[in-house]
């Protein structure tokens, strides 16, 4: 199983917000420049987490982005299905149904994995790391 690199930069760019202190906005440029990603790719992943309700964005001169209220709840499930939707991973494409044993181990398999996820917190790994700005 493979996560999109969106992912990848949605989570690397929730960690890196959730270090700064909570009043400093950080431009996308800056966010951008951390990760070696286009600015332009990262606004789409930055929109999306704004949709998601768990960063807010400033336009202007001193705009920026940083982590809403109550961030600290914020789990890896969270950034995962902000940016790669909700669907299951493995669809039986054979025609038996709900009885189909292989979609049921499947299924599983992912509930485990989003059990773990959803217990993973940013705000708990934000707390071994130190970031330079």
């Amino acid at each position: 199983m493979k996560f999109s690199k969106a992912t990848n930069y949605a989570l690397h760019t929730m960690l890196f917000l959730a270090v700064v202190p909570p009043n400093k906005l950080i431009g996308v440029q800056q966010l951008a420049e951390r990760q070696e990603v286009s600015p332009t790719y990262l606004s789409k992943i930055l929109t999306k987490l704004v949709k998601a309700g768990m960063i807010e964005s400033t336009s202007g001169a001193n705009g920026g982005y940083r982590l809403k209220r109550n961030w600290e709840e914020i789990s890896f499930l969270d950034i995962i299905h902000a940016i790669e939707g909700n669907a299951s991973l493995f669809e039986c494409d054979l025609n038996h149904g709900q009885d189909c044993m292989i979609q049921k181990i499947m299924v599983t398999a992912e509930e485990k994995m989003e059990d773990y996820l959803r217990n993973q917190k940013i705000s708990n790994l934000a707390k071994k790391m130190t970031v330079v700005l």
